[in-house]
């Protein structure tokens, strides 16, 4: 053996040299032991770690290279009650592993304690033959994607992002190989790509692609973690969606995929867990973290350093105010960048990130790294502005480089299409990118990603076909999921043939696309909205790895056309720059031109006071001004388009609207009646539940 060096941490493989280097972080570990292991999971040898160097425990093996198996056995005091939860006795992953090869088989031995007794009882059982093992990787990929890190990303005022679950999105698709479904080949395959490309999306936004562990109770219940929401590994892509298999190859393939689409045009994001881990609670397994150093790793209670601090609603919460936890993160995040390709991040319940002890503090270390670091500081970053602890709803609060995702968007649209009179400035703020929200700080309309629907929550086929939620195939009473969806059934819940009910439902959902497609800022559709995705009413369908969750690629005319629409949707809103502006209207003539570069207007055609202005509304009707856009394009000219009018009518009864000065053709709307023009100044009567997109054709 040779003692190695300290960095990189994980399990690095020299090939020149035919040795691996071994590096792991414990700072109040007594005794470190690697362990290495057959292919088949039996243990070969068991080596002592004695070099340290600070708080990194290194060891270089020669004649170890890409597909070993190995972990680690990681000795300490046990004494929850001071935050210290070493056993000797169980072996666990390394947090840097590159590859998981295995999955967790629930056993009472991989918990620290004895089950049926409390978590201060010591358990001595070995359970090397239930946890998975780290994987040795040659990282080595012929990437072609020439300079995507520059030249393929897609600027903000381009993005369409598409949130995809990608077992989801393909394991029906007849028209990819059987073997290949549910994968990451599969999300890469040719007609994959087709259909993405044809859609007119440019960024597939993965849910969880790091390495995660079903929970014991759902598996119990014979049930898995389809969503993904419970990581064990942050460097390693997950096994299970691998078609090649897990001792490395999962590493190539997701190299593959992102390669392929890149070279399609396509950018990938993915969503990602660093808000907690799998290992729960006090009473929760030690599977690596909590092993390794449970009072760095998490956050724990300063008052009882037994339990933990719980912001995410799984049980513990990752302790970014350690430095060493700070730096697995974004050394993660720099390697899927660097190493995997990747295009940027999606954060599960980001405030979590900025936590120091109860507070949430938007200038903590996390954020202030990753605005200065020269490569995250350059890729999409989209967070999920909220967590379960108190103070955690941060909406319009996260740094200048973020997105985030726009929750008061969903819900403001929802009640509005739903029939709600919402508040006529609350609508108009979200429609024109919530510059109430995000207009300080140097922040652009950019920053908020807008969305009717995501993995949380309906799907849009749902959201008009039930008012309650109905997860009894959860198994949980249904007491799971929110009771807020803000849906309208069109009056039937659920199925039905009525073809009454099923127009009111067709219209519901293109007047929530076309508001969606004509607001400012970035545009977010669920996988398989387009092709009216049902989920049965299940509002959480968290653990249905099943046809709940599958998309159903068998369409009938009515799915076809919604897909159709939302294709044409797409290409409409990429065509025209008036709906993708970099800065916010500002409500004013610009350039000495006689025209505001917005003007929101009353159904006389007058333009809206301040008394509408503060008043509730089922109606809105504005003229984007594409004349006076105050904006340049790469080359430094000013960017001009067509001037649209866009009307909504949320009440579901006819109102009269006096159209203003020019000429309109009708573009866009949510009922098919065929071409129209109209002249300035005529008054006419828009139908109830109604949306539509006028172009001026003559001023």
């Amino acid at each position: 053996m040779r003692p190695g060096e300290p960095y990189p941490l994980g399990a690095t493989w020299i090939e020149g040299e035919d040795v691996t280097n071994f590096v792991l972080f414990s700072e109040n570990a007594s005794g470190v032991e690697l362990l290495l292991y057959s292919g088949s999971g039996e243990l070969k040898e068991s080596i002592g770690v004695k070099q340290r160097t600070g708080d990194l425990w290194h060891v270089a093996v020669p004649g170890v290279g890409p597909g070993q198996l190995y972990a680690y056995r990681v000795s300490g005091p046990y004494k929850p009650e001071e935050g210290f939860r070493y056993n000797q006795n169980k072996v666990l992953l390394d947090p840097y592993a590159k590859a998981v090869s295995g999955t967790l088989n629930w056993d009472d031995s991989v918990f620290g304690y004895k089950i049926g007794q409390d978590d201060l009882s010591f358990d001595e059982r070995n359970d090397d033959k239930f946890v998975p093992k780290g994987v040795v990787v040659d990282t080595s990929f012929q990437w072609d994607d020439y300079n995507f890190f520059t030249t393929t990303r897609v600027p903000w005022k381009d993005a369409v992002i598409y949130e995809v679950h990608l077992k989801g999105f393909t394991h029906l698709r007849k028209d990819i190989p059987e073997g290949l479904r549910g994968t990451y080949a599969g999300m890469s395959s040719p007609s994959s790509i087709s259909y993405l490309k044809d859609l007119g999306v440019t960024t597939v936004e993965l849910m969880p692609v790091q390495q995660f562990v079903d929970e014991r109770w759902l598996v119990e219940k014979g049930f898995k973690n389809y969503w993904g929401y419970n990581p064990i590994n942050y460097f390693s892509p997950e096994c299970r969606y691998s078609s090649s298999g897990c001792l490395g190859q999962q590493v190539t393939e997701f190299k593959s995929m992102v390669n392929q689409l890149h070279n399609a045009g396509i950018e990938v994001i993915i969503d990602v867990v660093y808000n907690h881990t799998a290992e729960g609670n006090h009473l929760g397994p030690t599977l690596s973290f909590k092993g390794i150093d449970n009072s760095a790793y998490y956050m724990l209670d300063p008052n009882n350093r037994r339990y933990y601090l719980d912001f995410t609603g799984t049980g513990n919460t990752l302790n970014l105010s350690h430095p060493r936890v700070l730096q697995m993160v974004l050394d993660s995040l720099r390697y899927w960048v660097l190493e995997m390709h990747v295009d940027g991040f999606r954060f599960d319940l980001a405030s979590a990130l900025a936590r120091e002890l109860y507070s949430v503090n938007m200038l903590s270390a996390f954020f202030i790294s990753i605005q200065q670091d020269p490569v995250l500081s350059r890729v999409k970053l989209i967070a999920e502005p909220w967590d379960v602890g108190p103070g955690g709803y941060q909406v319009g609060n996260f740094p200048y480089l973020w997105a985030e995702w726009n929750g008061k968007f969903r819900d403001t649209v929802r009640r509005f299409w739903r029939g709600e009179a919402v508040l006529y400035e609350e609508l108009a703020n979200r429609l024109l990118g919530s510059s109430d929200l995000y207009a300080g700080n140097n922040k652009t309309p950019f920053a908020s990603v807008n969305y009717v629907t995501c993995h949380d929550g309906f799907t849009l086929e749902d959201l008009v076909s039930y008012e309650q939620k109905h997860n009894e195939a959860n198994q949980l009473n249904n007491q799971d999921g929110v009771n807020d969806n803000f849906s309208w059934n069109c009056g039937v819940e659920g199925e039905t043939r009525d073809p009454n009910i099923l127009a009111c439902r067709e219209r519901q959902k293109r007047n929530m696309l076309i508001t969606l497609l004509t607001s400012q800022g970035v545009p977010m559709i669920l996988g398989g909205d387009e092709i009216g995705r049902t989920q049965r009413g299940n509002n959480n369908a968290f653990c249905q790895d099943n046809e709940v969750s599958w998309f159903n690629w068998d369409l009938d005319q009515r799915r076809s056309a919604l897909r159709e629409f939302v294709r044409k949707m797409i290409l409409f809103y990429r065509a025209h720059p008036v709906f993708r502006r970099a800065r916010f209207f500002q409500g004013r003539k610009l350039h000495g031109l006689p025209l505001k570069d917005v003007t929101f207007l009353k159904l006389d055609g007058s333009e809206v006071d301040n008394g509408t202005w503060k008043s509730p509304t089922n109606f809105l009707a504005y003229v984007l001004e594409g004349s006076v856009m105050d904006e340049l394009n790469e080359r430094g000219e000013r960017v001009a388009d067509d001037t649209f009018l866009i009307v909504l009518n949320g009440s579901p009864n006819p109102l009269k609207f006096k159209f203003p000065r020019g000429k309109w053709e009708l573009v866009v709307h949510s009922i098919d009646d065929g071409k129209m023009e109209v002249e300035g100044g005529k008054e006419v009567d828009v139908q109830g539940r109604y949306a539509a997109v006028f172009r001026r054709v003559e001023y």
